[in-house]
This record gives structure tokens, C-alpha cells and sequence, in this order.
């Protein structure tokens, strides 16, 4: 789905129970310093990936870097194959390289979670680590597509960030919000390390000018996002922060 004539969101399917749903990975594009991808799936999904890029008119050769929001399986799962097969340069925030690059073990393959949800136990056997080229930090601008503002929202992994695109007003949001057609609301609590910090951050993404947001469980969010951007708020303050 095009955004913007250098953005783009890429659904990226999975299908569960005989269900298809979608992860929404975003794709930057700039004239000189070339093409950004924003996630990359669970393992095994290089191939979807890739058709979602030739759709689009490119092909995973062509990927100059690929900026991570955290260290969740279906965000970093297919990072090693597309590295290896672009070469292309891996950003992540820096509390979350340890979990990517493998000096530290992720919550996906922590022993206690694998023995509660066994079936994570063959998605975390084909995860390979790879390792980050920058380490990123609250305030840090990319230069691509006009800027590109990392926004600190820990609560969901300590080191989850968002991306915040200063030229067109979009925010990339990972998984520190959530949409269902089109309406937005908060993390998944079930998933989020820490509601009441992850609230905090919703915020600070609350503070600025926004005018559509992707989500990677959920997809794009465009009417009037300022103004649902500042219901989750309050309604996360209200639940996590007051009393």
C-alpha cells in the first residue's frame, strides 16, 4: 500500500487456525540513500517479503538497511535471511541489540514462555541472530525521506522505538499501538511487558503531530489520528496510571 510516494506499508500474511492475517512492515524509500525496511516477519517469511517488495518494484537486493522496533520473534524473524541476502545495514535500538544480535537471550526463547506456548518452539529453532550495524536512541534522526525521528516507547520490550516521519507526519508505531479496521487502540496488553510504561509512551507519541499511523497488528490508521492518538492516552492513563 502506497502512503506516500517514498512510503509504503507491506502486508506481510500469516495464516493461523486456517485465518489469514497480516503483519505490517513498513518500506522508505529515498532518491539517494535508497530503500528502508521497518521489521521483517517471523521465520521462513523472506519469500513473502519479497513479493511484497516486487509489488512495489524491488527486490530484497535492493534493501540498503533495515531499522527494527524491537526484538519480538515476528518483528526480527526473518532479519538474518534478508541480511544475508542484501547485505543491507541492521539499526535497532540500543537496548534491544543484545536480544538481536545474541549476547542476550529474547523473551521469545526463554525457557518459561517456550514451556507455556510449545508451539513457539519451532519458530525459535529456525531464528538465527545477526548482528547490528547502529545502535539508535531516543531523539536520533535518520536522514531518509525528509527525516526520521526515533521516539522511545519502551513498556512493550524495554527497548521498543518508534519511528516518526517528519515529512509526511507518520508514524510507524511497531507494536506500542494497535489498529482494527482503522479504529486505534493500544498494546496488547496480554504481550506488553509493561502497561503502565507503555502508556506513558503512548503519550509521548500523543505529543505529536500526526496525521496517519502503521501498525504492525492492525495496518494503517488515517482518520483523524491526532485525535484517536489522544483517546488511547487518556483512556491507557485512566486504566494504568491513575488511582
Amino acid at each position: 500500500m502506497r502512503l506516500t510516494d517514498s512510503v509504503f506499508m507491506l502486508p506481510i500474511p500469516i495464516v493461523r487456525d486456517g485465518q489469514t492475517n497480516f503483519l505490517n512492515a513498513a518500506l522508505l524509500l529515498d532518491d539517494i540513500l535508497g530503500a528502508t525496511l521497518v521489521d521483517t516477519g517471523l521465520p521462513g517469511q523472506t519469500d513473502a517479503i519479497a513479493t511484497a517488495l516486487e509489488e512495489v518494484g524491488l527486490q530484497i537486493v535492493d534493501l540498503k538497511r533495515i531499522i527494527l522496533t524491537h526484538q519480538d520473534i515476528d518483528h526480527v524473524g526473518s532479519l538474518h535471511d534478508l541480511w544475508q541476502a542484501s547485505g543491507a545495514r541492521i539499526l535497532a535500538y540500543a537496548t534491544e541489540v543484545p536480544f538481536i544480535n545474541g549476547t542476550s537471550l529474547p523473551r521469545f526463547a526463554q525457557p518459561a514462555l517456550l514451556e507455556q506456548r510449545p508451539e513457539m518452539r519451532t519458530l525459535v529453532e529456525h531464528f538465527r541472530w545477526t548482528p547490528v550495524d547502529e545502535q539508535l536512541q531516543d531523539g536520533d534522526r535518520l536522514h531518509l525521506t525528509g527525516g526520521v525521528r526515533i521516539v522511545a516507547t519502551p513498556g512493550h520490550t524495554p527497548g521498543h522505538m518508534s519511528l516518526y516521519l517528519e515529512q509526511s507526519k507518520i508514524l510507524i508505531s511497531g507494536d506500542a499501538l494497535s489498529a482494527n479496521d482503522g479504529q486505534l487502540g493500544g498494546p496488547n496488553a496480554g504481550a506488553t511487558l509493561d502497561m503502565p510504561t507503555a502508556s506513558r509512551s503512548v503519550r509521548a507519541m500523543a505529543a505529536l503531530d500526526v496525521e496517519s499511523i502503521i501498525c504492525y497488528h492492525g495496518g494503517i490508521v488515517r482518520e483523524q489520528a491526532n485525535a484517536q492518538l489522544q483517546r488511547v492516552a487518556d483512556e491507557l492513563e485512566q486504566t494504568y496510571l491513575q488511582g
